[in-house]
């Protein structure tokens, strides 16, 4: 997680590179962002999340010049951008196809837009030089880009992208055409970039692994909302709905009933037969209100004898997902809800301490949830 240790959405004073305001963009009939208002600031790495369809990439080409909004503004430095070409605008685009020269070299391709903005030979040297060592591409400079792998490929048109000195680089699933192995390693070479150039980088995907990793906040998007914007760890921690919970990593999400409070934590009523669910708000909830308790796999323990922990389920391990680092049950209760343990395999095991049809406990502390209106 790319963690700026400034946080200047936490400053008041802080003027953002990038406002929108109120900014509604239709196509037709159909409304594909929805009255937002978001503001990116300087040297951030902001990821724009969410499933196909819920309008992050048309976010993106309104920044990039492709797009203008049906309603509202959108300001890069305080200046609104509608009127300005894409050409003219201090933003640069990186395509998922990443849309290579195939005929020019890798040096010509991180070269051309700098050609056709009249730059000097001699700065067009040396601003290619400095991309290909930015992006450890020196030895492949003379090369096509079909000799060279799709990683490197990814690399030369981020050098292409960088090459102008855009204040705003937009990324749109510019790891998606790579294995998961060299998509992890990029992720961090992306985020060493975005440090060392200062340039403020939006990035578009779908992928939660990859926006937690990269991002200093992550705007959580359905059908042409933000749900949630807030950095990685408070996403994933503290998910403000259910919807944003299940979007990010993997979640036990029971409903119930607020069932009176006592001091600071709130019983939860939930299905006949099974305890009380004892959790610790951080809103309050009316006696007979609707509340979703979300609490993550890893938070859940899976013993075979009963714990002394504020909640304990009893149930039967159903199914097993053995993933190497860590094993994931599924463990199903009296009634049919299943819920989902994990455990980290930090011992090399001859047997696994469960298997299929055991009788276990599942528990968690009060404060291991958390407590959802929707």
């Amino acid at each position: 997680m790319a963690l700026d240790a400034s946080a200047p959405w936490e400053d008041p004073e802080a003027k953002p590179v990038i406002h929108f305001q109120n900014v509604t963009k239709r196509f037709g009939d159909f409304t594909a962002i929805d009255d937002l208002t978001i503001d990116i600031y300087e040297k951030e790495f902001f990821a724009l999340l969410g499933p196909s369809g819920c309008g992050k990439t048309t976010l993106m080409r309104m920044l990039a010049g492709f797009e203008t909004p049906t309603e509202g503004t959108i300001l890069l430095q305080g200046e609104n951008i509608a009127p300005v070409p894409p050409n003219k605008r201090a933003v640069n685009m990186m395509f998922q196809s990443y849309a290579l020269f195939p005929h020019l070299s890798i040096w010509e391709n991180i070269a051309f837009g700098l050609k056709r903005d009249g730059m000097s030979k001699h700065d067009i040297n040396e601003r290619v030089d400095e991309m290909l060592r930015l992006t450890r591409l020196e030895q492949f400079a003379r090369r096509k880009p079909h000799q060279i792998s799709g990683g490197q490929r990814q690399r030369v048109a981020l050098a292409r992208s960088l090459a102008k000195h855009p204040k705003l680089l937009l990324l749109d699933e510019p790891l998606g055409a790579l294995d998961k192995k060299l998509r992890q390693e990029t992720q961090f070479e992306l985020m060493d970039i975005q440090e060392k150039t200062d340039t403020t980088f939006v990035i578009v995907t779908h992928d939660q692994e990859e926006a937690m990793t990269v991002a200093s906040r992550v705007a959580v998007m359905d059908h042409g909302k933000i749900i949630q914007v807030a950095t990685p760890d408070a996403i994933y921690e503290t998910p403000n709905s259910t919807y944003v919970a299940d979007f990010i990593g993997d979640v036990n999400l029971i409903e119930g009933k607020a069932a009176g409070q006592d001091g600071d934590k709130l019983k939860i009523t939930w299905a006949e037969g099974q305890p009380d669910i004892i959790g610790t708000p951080t809103t309050e909830f009316s006696n007979g209100q609707t509340v979703h308790f979300a609490i993550r796999p890893e938070k859940v323990s899976i013993t075979a004898e009963k714990p002394e922990k504020a909640n304990c389920l009893q149930g039967k391990i159903l199914d097993i997902a053995y993933l190497g680092n860590i094993s994931t049950y599924h463990v199903e209760l009296a009634g049919g809800k299943v819920i989902k343990a994990q455990t980290a395999n930090n011992r090399r095991l001859s047997r696994r301490s469960f298997t299929w049809e055991d009788d276990v406990w599942l528990s968690f502390t009060d404060t291991a949830g958390v407590l959802l209106e929707r």
